[in-house]
């Protein structure tokens, strides 16, 4: 039984991997325009329930058109991954928004800008 709480991250593993492969090779839907990146997976305990954290680099819009044709694609991955890492029961694939590329992205601009100068950092009074 030691080993009962490195299995779902072993899995969650997995699935991450073998979701970004399809991505990479056999995503044909056309509502999958943006760019897409498996950031992480988070699978529950008793393996049912898998939500697969995305980066999607793109307009808001291509956002939108992505998420939905991942969220078309969720019943074939579904059992594909279940197929290709011998789960006797497939996990419920959710798609998640990962926006913490973003944030990081977005941190590094205004921290140039405060470097450059061209940015004032915030008032102490700013921060309540």
């Amino acid at each position: 039984m030691a080993n009962d709480g490195r299995r779902p991250d072993r899995v969650a593993e997995a699935i991450r991997e073998e979701v970004a492969r399809f991505l990479t090779e056999g995503a044909k839907d056309p509502r999958i325009t943006g760019l897409v990146t498996v950031t992480a997976v988070d699978v529950t305990r008793d393996l049912r329930h898998a939500r697969i954290f995305v980066s999607i680099l793109g307009t808001d819009a291509e956002k939108a058109s992505t998420l939905e044709g991942l969220h078309s694609l969720a019943s074939h991955l579904r059992s594909r991954v279940a197929q290709r890492i011998r789960l006797r029961n497939a996990c419920e694939l959710v798609f998640v928004v990962d926006e913490s590329i973003a944030h990081a992205a977005r941190i590094e601009t205004l921290l140039a800008q405060i470097k450059d100068g061209t940015l004032a950092p915030p008032d102490e009074s700013d921060l309540d």
